[in-house]
């Protein structure tokens, strides 16, 4: 009998796995070309015409229409060639998809814009299918690009395609997080090779240590309109070490994620080049740093523009800075990618013909012997930005030395609140409800928001009540499953048929599990959390996911505690935490939540846009004025958890937001989802969820994210590239020199004297005063620099506070002084100052504090 039939284990193992299809009829040939742009993730029609191939197989393919045409068979796929309607609705979808790439949209509306902008980032979370991302920052990444398509913009995608990807979760009998890693096979995925003209794979090469180098071969994901190029070093030509580089996501020692940082980086532009050259694709103006990993590209274009236009490093520096882009998504300076300077010294020491002096100096930082990838990525950027107008202040001041001498508001580090990608999350019950009243493209091209007026309250409420319910059997399939996984026997799991319920109050909370976001701040009080979730009248019910790093046992012991507690029979039909959090996941999880619950330690959020995704569908946000909620919850919209702000014991903190956060779900959110009208409705709930798709459903766009950054980032950024490298780059060059002949004499520059007049005895508020400098500029001259008089309240330290500052006008020189006048308003009542500085000035120049120095007097 064959071992296969026997039921025995086969001792013969394959080298590699791939998948064979059936041969597509012509008649079907254009759904490879569906299948092949990632489109069909967010739009609807695609997805309907997939499933309709063979419905039960879509679902057994996890909706994974590669796999699904890898599976049907070849006497279905003829009898759908044979089916008219079919075909019709094939040729439908075709053709919508052409005109989506090939009409104009926002973008070719404007002048002046990039014709190309290079997008980089560690991971991009474009579907569950192609699973290369392991957080906020792939899911933000991958909704950068959809938006980015759905405007026209012309973006490159850059990333690593990671052999393993990210870990699967599960849990052992005890709560315990286990990681599988899973292998990804390319040719499985809707990727394909980036080939030369004569049909030869497209491939990069980056140098090593000792001699060695690594070389990879580009994917080619096509996200609508912006195709996303994908390195991967697990190629014949790699020895052992260097296939393994793009084995996963955030794994490995040191050493192996410099590796994988300098293949994102110096390989990625590689790629961007090969690209554009084999595709005719315009050179990108703009480059756009998602986060500190990708900053070598910066390094690799500076080698660039040495070989190529023979310039200096620190000519090819303003160069290169002028068109970047950095975001930094870090609030704490522990989430900082740092390598050992030694390291540095190390790869580039020989390897990539730079001087490598300069380029550690790009990630210095105050601790002498590390190499710090963000001070790198804002060295290397003349615009950077936080992703959320408070994590815009946090990172002013937690990179403010960088350019000390400057207020804190002065800090060149600008923000744009992250968004969502609406046809992405939103639930197909809420699209087409709103669909009866506004174009959906309108509506996520952040329109028409309004017109959630006109849907009926029992309609609304009927909508939320299908998308609770759908969630409700997605929890109880995955907890069998989970169960199942965990040890227990299919007798033991009859009461999973009865966990959750359809009509009860659905709290959700999932995200990445570290210390600070406190997955177990609601078991602060199990017994008051018991109470919530058994109240005979208005139970509650809680839905938890979220993945832990593999190396931060602290986090997995956080898990551990909250399964232990959703384990006991008393309460699990009432509280679940799913394993292998996902996008799939995510989605049931936004669509079906009443309610979604936010408490990290205020401001160590730098965004969190999962929130956002949960208010397109409806549901109410329960959360610390942290991120992206602290500008946007407006007192009607959701819940703020009041947060302990200055206590500095952790547990005491703890505890008072906890009670604050159980008080809220027991005197406002539970009573007001169950005061219910004559029809069964709660109508004071219905508003909320209304004035919230309302309020929120314009603002947390990924399309109003995308417009921001080129409107205020990526045009001036493209602009003043293009000046500096206007006649063979006689702007970089000149800047250059300017710049170093400023920071050689700004030690003798000097504010010698001030004095003013026009104010009597007791000044008043309205009148102004006249300020007179005597300054010292060394070799400078008075075209040179920017004499300013910066004014505000003071303390009684005799620092200013909420400073403004003017310009003084030039009067003349004598005896080696040059002599500035100007005019302070007095705006302020109260406590009032005043100096003088000097800064820089340079039209080429972003901002004064880009050379990061002044003089004050």
């Amino acid at each position: 009998m064959p071992a296969w039939d026997a039921g025995i284990v086969c001792p013969v193992r394959a080298l590699r796995r791939f998948t064979v299809r059936a041969t597509l009829p012509p008649e079907l040939a254009v759904l490879d070309e569906i299948v092949l742009n990632l489109r069909w993730s967010w739009h609807a029609e695609s997805l309907d015409l997939l499933e309709s191939v063979d419905p039960g197989l879509w679902r057994e393919c996890r909706a994974d229409p590669v796999r699904l045409l890898g599976a049907v068979s070849a006497d279905r796929l003829a009898e759908l060639a044979a089916d008219a309607d079919f075909r019709t609705r094939l040729t439908e979808v075709a053709d919508a998809l052409r005109r989506y790439l090939t009409e104009d949209r926002w973008y070719q509306t404007l002048s002046g814009a990039p014709r190309s902008i290079a997008y980089f980032s560690p991971e991009f979370g474009i579907t569950e299918v192609l699973p290369q991302y392991s957080g906020g920052l792939g899911i933000l990444a991958g909704d950068h690009l959809k938006a980015a398509s759905d405007l026209g913009v012309p973006i490159i995608g850059v990333g690593l395609l990671y052999g393993e990807g990210y870990f699967a979760q599960s849990l052992s009998p005890d709560g315990w997080q286990l990681e599988q890693y899973p292998s990804v096979d390319p040719h499985g995925l809707p990727l394909a090779l980036l080939r030369e003209k004569d049909g030869s794979v497209v491939k990069v090469r980056v140098d090593l240590l000792e001699g060695r180098s690594v070389t990879a071969q580009v994917w080619k994901a096509q996200v609508g309109r912006v195709p996303l190029l994908m390195l991967d070093s697990d190629i014949e030509e790699n020895e052992a070490p260097e296939r393994q580089i793009t084995d996963k996501l955030y794994g490995g020692n040191v050493d192996h994620r410099l590796q994988q940082e300098l293949l994102l980086g110096i390989g990625g532009v590689r790629a961007v080049r090969a690209f554009c050259q084999v595709t005719g694709t315009p050179e990108p103006e703009v480059f756009h740093t998602n986060e500190g990993h990708a900053g070598f590209l910066g390094v690799e274009r500076i080698r660039e523009l040495m070989g190529a236009q023979s310039l200096s490093f620190d000519e090819a520096l303003q160069a290169v800075r002028a068109g970047t882009v950095f975001t930094t998504h870090t609030p704490v300076p522990a989430g900082i990618d740092r390598f050992g300077k030694d390291l540095i010294y190390a790869y580039f020491g020989k390897a990539q013909e730079l001087p490598v002096d300069q380029v550690v100096q790009l990630g210095a930082e105050d601790d002498p012997s590390l190499f710090n990838m963000a001070h790198m990525g804002l060295r290397l950027a003349q615009r950077a930005n936080g992703v959320s107008r408070l994590h815009g202040a946090v990172s002013r001041e937690m990179f403010g030395n960088l350019w000390s001498g400057f207020d804190t508001d002065e800090v060149p580090i600008s923000s744009v609140t992250n968004g969502v990608h609406a046809p992405t999350w939103m639930g197909r019950e809420m699209l087409d409800l709103l669909a009866a009243q506004a174009d959906p493209e309108r509506l996520a091209a952040g329109h028409d928001w309004d017109s959630a007026d006109a849907v009926a309250p029992d309609a609304l409420w009927s909508v939320r009540r299908a998308m609770r319910e759908r969630l409700v059997v997605e929890v109880r399939r995955r907890l069998r499953e989970s169960s199942r996984q965990r040890g227990m026997a299919p007798a033991e799991l009859g009461w999973v048929d009865s966990a959750f319920d359809p009509d009860v109050l659905t709290i959700g909370f999932a995200r990445r599990v570290p210390t600070y976001k406190r997955l177990t701040l609601m078991l602060r009080d199990p017994d008051r959390l018991r109470a919530l979730l058994l109240d005979p009248q208005r139970p509650v019910q809680l839905v938890i996911a979220g993945k832990s790093h593999p190396h931060d046992d602290t986090g997995k012991a956080l898990i551990q505690q909250m399964v232990r507690f959703a384990d006991d029979p008393a309460v699990r039909h009432r509280i679940v935490f799913l394993p292998n959090y996902d996008i799939g996941m995510a989605r049931y999880l936004y669509w079906g939540c009443d309610v979604w619950l936010n408490n990290p330690l205020r401001p160590l959020e730098a965004c969190g846009t999962s929130g956002m995704k949960a208010a397109l569908n409806g549901g109410l946000n329960l959360s610390i004025r942290d991120g992206w909620w602290d500008e946007m919850f407006d007192g009607a919209n959701g819940w703020a958890i009041p947060t302990a702000d200055g206590v500095d014991d952790p547990d005491r903190r703890d505890d008072l937001e906890s009670v604050a956060l159980y008080e809220l779900v027991e005197t406002q959110v539970a009573p007001r989802f169950y005061d219910r009208g004559p029809a069964g409705v709660p109508e004071r709930w219905v508003e909320m969820v209304r004035h919230t798709l309302q309020s929120l459903g314009p603002q947390v766009q990924a399309t109003r994210m995308v417009r921001e950054y080129v409107e205020r980032l990526y045009a001036p950024a493209a602009a003043k590239s293009n000046a500096l490298a206007a006649r063979s780059f006689a702007g970089a060059r000149s800047l250059s020199a300017w710049q170093a002949r400023v920071l050689a004499e700004w030690d003798s520059v000097r504010v010698q004297h001030v004095d003013s007049s026009g104010v009597g005895d007791t000044p008043g508020l309205g009148s102004s005063l006249t300020l007179r400098a005597e300054t010292v500029l060394g070799g400078l001259s008075p075209a040179d620099v920017d004499v300013q008089a910066v004014y505000g309240r003071v303390d009684d330290a005799g620092g200013l506070h909420d400073i403004a500052s003017t310009s003084m006008r030039y009067v003349g020189d004598g005896d080696g002084l040059h002599h500035y006048e100007g005019d302070v308003p007095l705006t302020l009542t109260g406590a009032f100052g005043y100096t003088v500085r000097i800064l820089p000035k340079n039209d080429l120049l972003v901002t004064p504090a880009d050379l990061g120095v002044v003089t004050v007097a």
